[in-house]
């Protein structure tokens, strides 16, 4: 094995919001036991089964989920327009038979 580490794989596509985790860590002695100043870190918020879940991001696998999460919204997008244009040429269809 060489000392270099490989890239963390994301999938190419996924849906959900990047969010900023804030938490305590449970150490009694820690800065952020009174709460004030809470550890951050990113990570996925995304609906399951109509339950939300929440996976931890290490800092290098942010730019990454971004560029997944826009090719959803993309991919999303496309999909809207083309059942919206099939639904415009139903009702164009319709509109033609009555004449």
């Amino acid at each position: 094995m060489s000392g270099t580490a490989e890239p963390e794989r994301v999938p190419p596509m996924l849906r959900g919001s990047l969010i900023t985790m804030r938490r305590r860590c449970g150490k009694p002695t820690c800065r952020c036991a009174d709460g004030v100043v809470l550890h951050e870190g990113p990570a996925l918020s995304v609906s399951v089964s109509g339950r939300s879940v929440t996976v931890s991001l290490r800092p290098a696998q942010v730019p990454a989920v971004a560029a997944a999460l826009a090719r959803y919204q993309a991919a999303r997008d496309a999909l809207e327009a083309q059942a919206s244009a099939g639904v415009a040429a139903l009702r164009d269809r319709d509109r033609t038979r009555r004449r």
